[in-house]
């Protein structure tokens, strides 16, 4: 069985939401709307962000620095060693920003880890346009990245997924080991979704060294090393 990992961003790897924070600080008045609609359900998250981002005032170099600004959990760094002492390649995968990902990923030393995201991209002076190059083209999901989809492309048959919110649900019913935190604990346990709950990223590293090296079981009962060499 050849692994792959996908980890979620936003409350993942960053402490707290990037987007919901620059919106906060940027966009004109009616963000907050468009996302009471997104909670609601009337709406999904690609035309949500769509609609906020085409609200934002900012210059590209005054985002980039107040981005750098936001904290991360450091034990990401952690994890992304244990992944690649096991050959397990780690790319991150987020219904949030791509230059935001990047920017933060550049401070903490890991600017090789691929990133699957929104593309936000300016458009003259302070202004801002949002694409989403990896939603479905079938409609089947209304996020702006379709984490089931991109789960497939990338050709691994076992999934590790690390997340915490409503952008993980789907894929969290589908992968092979789940890591949860916030929301997610809620959803998987709701689901019948076996999972292992952290709160920082150091102790789910810990606990996949452990599991990759058969020192504890992972999910049904079997060991993640019996499997890769398997």
């Amino acid at each position: 069985m050849q692994w792959q990992a996908i980890v979620d961003f936003d409350g993942t790897v960053s402490l707290a939401d990037t987007t919901d924070r620059i919106l906060a600080r940027f966009a004109e008045p009616g963000w907050e709307a468009i996302e009471e609609d997104w909670v609601a359900g009337r709406i999904g998250s690609r035309e949500c962000m769509e609609r906020q981002i085409a609200l934002l005032h900012v210059s590209p170099d005054v985002l980039d620095t107040f981005v750098e600004s936001f904290e991360i959990d450091w034990g990401f760094v952690a994890f992304v060693r244990t992944c690649m002492r096991h050959g397990v390649p780690v790319t991150v995968v987020s219904d949030g920003l791509d230059r935001t990902i990047r920017t933060l990923l550049r401070r903490a030393g890991l600017t090789e880890l691929p990133v699957i995201a929104n593309h936000i991209e300016p458009i003259g002076g302070d202004r801002w346009r949002l694409t989403s190059p990896h939603a479905a083209r079938d409609g089947s999901c209304a996020s702006g990245t379709c984490k089931c989809g991109v789960a497939r492309s990338l050709g691994r048959p076992g999934t590790i997924l690390v997340g915490d919110g409503r952008s993980d649900f789907c894929i969290a019913e589908r992968a092979d080991l789940v890591f949860a935190k916030n929301s997610l604990v809620a959803h998987c346990v709701q689901a019948g979704v076996e999972h292992h709950a952290f709160s920082q990223l150091a102790d789910a590293a810990r606990l996949l060294e452990e599991m990759l090296t058969g020192v504890v079981p992972a999910a049904a009962g079997h060991h993640l090393k019996d499997k890769i060499d398997g």
